[in-house]
């Protein structure tokens, strides 16, 4: 079934004369007829009774009218999408984050995007760091925004610092804690805890300390696959969370306390190539990267 058929058929649904069908779309009169017939034995159906004084369309006919109008519609609104002038053109960014807690930093930066590249469209994916790096290394993602981990792997991937985040720890505003300074380690030694899972790609500066992990039960410790439900938990009271203080500042659904003693952590940009790549070379520039280095997420 293709479009110049289903248009045959409704001209001569339109008409009732082949005739003039062929005519209408500039065509021979057996073109129109070989076109019906074909149209006919895959659907299955006769479509026109024809003799030789009249055509008259069939109930299955009249059925298929409205399938065959909608198919023609879509294909003229699909070619008319490609036929747009270069201007009204649009260019896709993909770009992925290991949770949405990373947007906050790279809004500013897609508002420069923006107005550099109006056609520009990004696409944002968040998902865990394993699957974003894959499809980075694919060529489905044009740059990853996450945290760097550390790893002996060698990859293709480049990385690009945007800056140094400070740890802080995450408590329920009602929690003791919620009012103090700063914390140490040694004040969570008594605390239970909401971890990313071990398995879970993260910096080292993320991972408990042996301090506090010391005399600590398996059931006071909450091990989460994502930032995302780590915070879940933090705000039902389960636990606090050492995390990278990536938050907005205004009202939150928690308190962050900062912590002293662990050192930041690196925030940026893992990408493969900037090779014929525009948006990601202002999106590297525009972020001021303080080094790059080649490093394996996963």
């Amino acid at each position: 079934m293709n479009i110049f058929q289903l248009t045959c058929f409704l001209t001569v649904a339109e008409t009732l004369n082949f005739a003039r069908t062929a005519e209408r779309l500039h065509v021979t009169q057996p073109a129109v007829t070989q076109q019906i017939h074909s149209l006919e034995k895959e659907l299955n159906t006769v479509l026109f009774r024809r003799t030789t004084r009249s055509v008259k369309i069939t109930p299955e006919g009249l059925s298929f009218l409205d399938d065959a109008r909608q198919m023609v519609l879509l294909a003229d609104r699909a070619k008319r999408r490609f036929e747009e002038p270069q201007s009204k053109r649009f260019q896709v960014f993909s770009l992925g984050c290991g949770s949405t807690s990373l947007l906050n930093t790279l809004t500013p930066a897609l508002e420069e995007l923006r107005i550099q590249f109006p056609n520009l469209h990004p696409r944002i994916q968040t998902m865990p760091g394993p699957h974003l790096y894959r499809q980075l290394e694919e060529g489905d993602l044009d740059a990853v925004a996450d945290l760097r981990v550390s790893t002996e792997k060698k990859t293709p991937l480049h990385y690009r610092e945007i800056r140094q985040v400070p740890l802080v720890c995450l408590v329920p505003h009602s929690h003791p804690l919620a009012n103090r300074d700063t914390l140490t380690e040694t004040d969570l030694r008594k605390e239970k805890l909401v971890l990313l899972d071990p398995t879970v790609p993260q910096p080292n500066a993320l991972r408990p300390t042996g301090q506090m992990l010391e005399d600590r039960p398996l059931a006071d410790m909450y091990f989460c696959q994502t930032a995302e439900a780590v915070l879940a938990l933090v705000i039902a009271g389960y636990g606090v969370a050492v995390f990278p203080d990536l938050f907005p500042d205004g009202d939150l659904p928690f308190a962050r306390v900062p912590l002293s003693g662990p050192k930041p952590v690196s925030l940026g940009i893992y990408y493969r190539s900037v090779q014929g790549n525009e948006p990601l070379k202002f999106l590297l520039r525009i972020l001021r990267p303080t080094h790059q280095d080649t490093l394996s997420p996963s």
